[in-house]
């Protein structure tokens, strides 16, 4: 996904520098990944991280992006309902999140920041195709 300075449409969601620099380290580690953000109970409000085809992406889940390492980031539909009209942007804290989220043995957790769209974001995200859905994937990555 573009960002402003590089002529593309605005990202819907991007990393710290730390987030970053914490994907790529999971990534070393763990091979290509992927984040879904589901809304659901316990860690569920937080982004998690898996290995790429490790967690089964819904075929209504919206795929918001590519963060670093070319991770693309899920969030399921009823959650997009909720947040199409922000920015997003993961963040890494310290403190133990969820045990399935890769980042947990390390004693961090991911942590979304979000501030609302610009009208000028908004307009250029809605003359862009609509975000692709799971059904147009497989194992977490674009078909």
């Amino acid at each position: 996904m573009g960002t402003a300075g590089d002529g593309g449409p605005p990202a819907r969601v991007e990393l710290t520098p730390a987030a970053e620099r914490l994907v790529q380290q999971l990534s070393r580690q763990h091979g290509p990944l992927m984040f879904h953000q589901s809304g659901g109970c316990c860690d569920g409000s937080s982004p998690m991280c898996y290995p790429r085809g490790e967690f089964r992406v819904g075929a209504a889940d919206v795929l918001l992006g590519e963060v670093a390492e070319q991770t693309p980031f899920w969030m399921s539909a009823s959650q997009y309902a909720y947040w199409k009209h922000t920015h997003l942007t993961v963040d890494v804290v310290e403190g133990r999140g969820s045990g399935f989220s890769l980042e947990a043995p390390e004693g961090v957790r991911f942590l979304l920041r979000s501030r609302l769209l610009t009208d000028e974001e908004l307009t250029a995200l809605e003359a862009q195709p609509p975000p692709l859905t799971g059904d147009a994937v497989q194992d977490g990555a674009q078909r």
